[in-house]
């Protein structure tokens, strides 16, 4: 090493830097990582990601944006904003001025109007370069009038955040910040624009107690710290030691608090394809969630293996539990033209027994929620069998939610022997979480499609089926109670199944007869890839009658739907 060498703490700074000259002049970076050197060049090459352990560095907000924004299009709004010591804080000024020095910068945000993969969009960039991206009045301003100007320019808002939180030298001026950007941030969505937010490490304090969560999609870089109270905070408080990988975007993505870890190569196309999809537009070429399947086959060589026609209701239920069945994510791949999953549902976990997110097909842009039960064990165990629990329910509201406010249908795939019954169910909420679906469904200002493609059970299948038009394929189940659950509870004896089945009346043909369904998918006989083109293809047939509705004529039209089952036909006086 040379006699040139600077040391950044690996936690509290941008990353450790070992610079040393040799005949050719190279520079190396130690990786805070891995602590390995490489060399500078090579690291920029790679977007500041350590090419050995895949560490995501930190960078400037500058830097960032020229990552990030379309070259030539930036045209950055009030720079010229900076902090003054208007407290008079103990050693304030000489901070400023000594963070102005090496960040060349005039306060801890980059903001702006640019174009991300040909995508209009206001944008701003925080940087740790200048005292670790603190929030002082002069951060709150400046993004308080990008979100403000998108408003009335009608753009989306993408930001990038990075911060240790509120700044302490401008007092409680620095909290009220977080006040002022939420309430600009409400403005702005109120609008129907969307906002897509980027955690970076570390994103702390008030930053992510405000607007770092409060976007439509937030998306995080791998291994990003993002905590409200900092893990020494913690430490010091419970005087215990946090677990590996607490606090980071991992975490953050199991416990629902964020869509995607995207990693930086990947960014980029990211938010491009996620701003096309909030305009209504189809992404382009090579976009990165895009799905590649082949149109079915329908002739020789294209017939499954066959499956011997049910002969009874109770054939049919068994049916719709086969590890052979094409589950409701096969359908999904192999139906649509693309597909980005999001998760979690922002209050306590990501349920993987619903898979839920935008979809594209030809030019139409709609959102899918789909009960997913898996079709190895190991996938089942991961799903719980499709069994969802509240927080399922909840990630599935939260995005229909969404698709209203942007003016997308909502599709809705069910499979699922019913909601999930245990204990942690019951605590957070099970029963509450499915009659706020059946609440809000009801009232969804957006077409909604559902079709039973497997089981649907109770409540459970329900809370995703109250829709302008439910189908279900051929081979499908719909009913109040699984046929075993009859059996025992009415006749004390499961062996009764088969009967119970036929009593209830669960098949397709029984529902469609009785006026709960409105059609029905033939599936028998057919690929899985078949399957999936003639399911899509009858969702489009209906959005297409249903799309020429207003949204009040959708509501009505779906209240009088259901408040038609079990009335005059079913009833005696």
């Amino acid at each position: 090493m040379s006699k040139r060498e600077k040391s950044v703490n690996a936690l509290e700074g941008p990353v450790t830097e070992v610079a040393a000259e040799f005949p050719e002049r190279h520079v190396l970076i130690k990786c805070p990582g891995c602590r390995r050197v490489i060399d500078q060049a090579k690291l920029a090459e790679n977007l500041d990601v350590c090419p050995r352990c895949g560490r995501h560095l930190r960078v400037s907000g500058r830097k960032r944006m020229r990552m990030t924004v379309d070259a030539g299009t930036f045209e950055e709004w009030d720079r010229e904003l900076a902090a003054t010591d208007f407290l008079e804080f103990p050693g304030y000024a000489e901070k400023l001025a000594d963070a102005r020095e090496k960040s060349h910068e005039n306060d801890a945000v980059v903001c702006g109007r640019g174009k991300v993969g040909g995508h209009d969009c206001a944008l701003f960039f925080m940087s740790a370069d200048f005292m670790m991206g603190s929030m002082g009045s002069v951060v709150g301003e400046k993004i308080t009038r990008t979100f403000e100007r998108a408003t009335e320019l009608g753009l989306p808002v993408v930001g990038f955040t990075v911060s240790g939180g509120a700044r302490m030298q401008e007092g409680t001026t620095s909290l009220m910040q977080m006040a002022k950007v939420s309430a600009a941030v409400r403005r702005h969505g109120e609008a129907g624009l969307p906002y897509l937010t980027v955690l970076t490490d570390p994103t702390t304090g008030g930053v992510t107690a405000s607007f770092a969560m409060e976007g439509d999609v937030i998306l995080a870089e791998p291994g990003a710290l993002v905590a409200f109270a900092g893990p020494r905070v913690i430490e010091q408080t419970t005087h215990k030691r946090l677990p590996a990988g607490f606090q980071r975007s991992e975490f953050l993505l199991e416990h629902g608090f964020c869509d995607l870890i995207v990693e930086r190569k990947d960014m980029v196309a990211t938010i491009a394809e996620l701003l096309a999809l909030h305009e209504g537009k189809v992404p382009g070429p090579g976009a990165p969630h895009a799905l590649a399947h082949e149109e079915p086959r329908r002739g020789r060589g294209a017939r499954p293996k066959r499956t011997p026609a049910p002969e009874s209701a109770y054939d049919i239920v068994k049916l719709t539990r086969s590890t052979e069945r094409a589950t409701a994510l096969e359908l999904i791949e192999r139906g649509w033209d693309g597909f980005v999953e999001l998760h979690g549902d922002r209050l306590y976990a990501d349920d993987a027994a619903i898979v839920a997110g935008i979809a594209w097909k030809g030019e139409r842009v709609m959102t899918v929620v789909a009960i997913e039960r898996g079709n190895s064990t190991k996938e089942r165990v991961r799903r719980n069998f499709g069994m969802a629990h509240p927080e399922g329910y909840r990630k599935a509201l939260r995005l229909m939610r969404q698709a209203e406010k942007f003016g997308r249908p909502v599709v809705c795939l069910v499979d699922t022997s019913g909601a999930y019954c245990g204990i942690g169910a019951e605590e957070r909420g099970q029963g509450e979480a499915i009659a706020t679906n059946l609440v809000a469904m009801s009232g969804l200002k957006t077409p909604v499609v559902s079709v039973v493609v497997g089981e649907g059970g109770s409540g459970g299948a329900l809370a995703l089926a109250v829709a302008d038009r439910v189908y279900m394929l051929g081979s499908a189940a719909y009913s109040v109670v699984s046929p075993e659950g009859c059996a025992s509870i009415l006749w004390k004896d499961t062996k009764r199944a088969d009967e119970a089945a036929a009593a209830l009346h669960v098949t397709a043909e029984d529902l469609s007869r009785l006026g709960l369904i409105d059609g029905v998918v033939a599936d028998l006989g057919l690929t899985h890839t078949e399957i999936a083109h003639d399911l899509v293809r009858e969702v489009e047939l209906a959005l297409d009658e249903l799309g020429g509705l207003s949204p009040d004529e959708l509501v009505a039209r779906r209240y009088d739907k259901f408040r038609a089952m079990g009335g005059d036909r079913t009833c005696s006086l």
